[in-house]
């Protein structure tokens, strides 16, 4: 796997963020089954960048917590049986890796929703990738039923690494 973080801003955290992302990304990856190496590229910016970002990607002149851009239209979320087919458009030529995509999180959300949710930095961020890498994987949340399954894959990934709320 490799992965690309930027932090477009001054802030800092108490944890290592590549760290902490790669070994998210990881768990994630490995649960969902996905057969290749992967490339993911991850920046950090503040509440003014990501509402430029929202605004241009989503037409929504608003701050959010984190924006997923997946490279990979799937047929079913986590169905990574037929991309080789498409190996033009999802692999990288160079090292053979899946672009899966791009995630993008303001560090001032993780950590004001750290704050509000009364648990750690490393906890917010870490669900934040959890919940962007799920997005990378082909799932959504715009149905009810779509949401219960994200939330449970979110708190399961996050439990194999021993970042939950009870653990801080």
């Amino acid at each position: 796997m490799t992965s690309y973080v930027e932090n477009e801003t001054e802030v800092s955290f108490s944890f290592d963020v590549k760290e902490v992302a790669d070994s998210v990304i990881e768990t994630v990856l490995e649960q969902e089954g996905c057969p290749y190496e992967v490339q993911i590229n991850l920046l950090l910016t503040d509440n003014e960048g990501i509402r430029t970002y929202n605004a241009q990607f989503r037409e929504i002149d608003r701050a959010t917590d984190v924006l997923s851009f997946p490279n990979v239209d799937y047929e079913e979320p986590a169905d990574f049986s037929d991309l080789e087919e498409q190996e033009a458009d999802y692999f990288d030529p160079d090292s053979g890796e899946l672009i899966l995509g791009d995630i993008i999180i303001s560090v001032d959300k993780v950590k004001e929703q750290a704050e509000s949710y009364g648990h750690s930095e490393k906890r917010e961020f870490a669900f934040l990738v959890a919940h962007s890498m799920l997005h990378l994987c082909g799932y959504d949340h715009m149905e009810e039923e779509e949401a219960k399954v994200m939330e449970a894959k979110q708190e399961e990934a996050l439990k194999r690494l021993g970042i939950t709320r009870e653990a801080e």
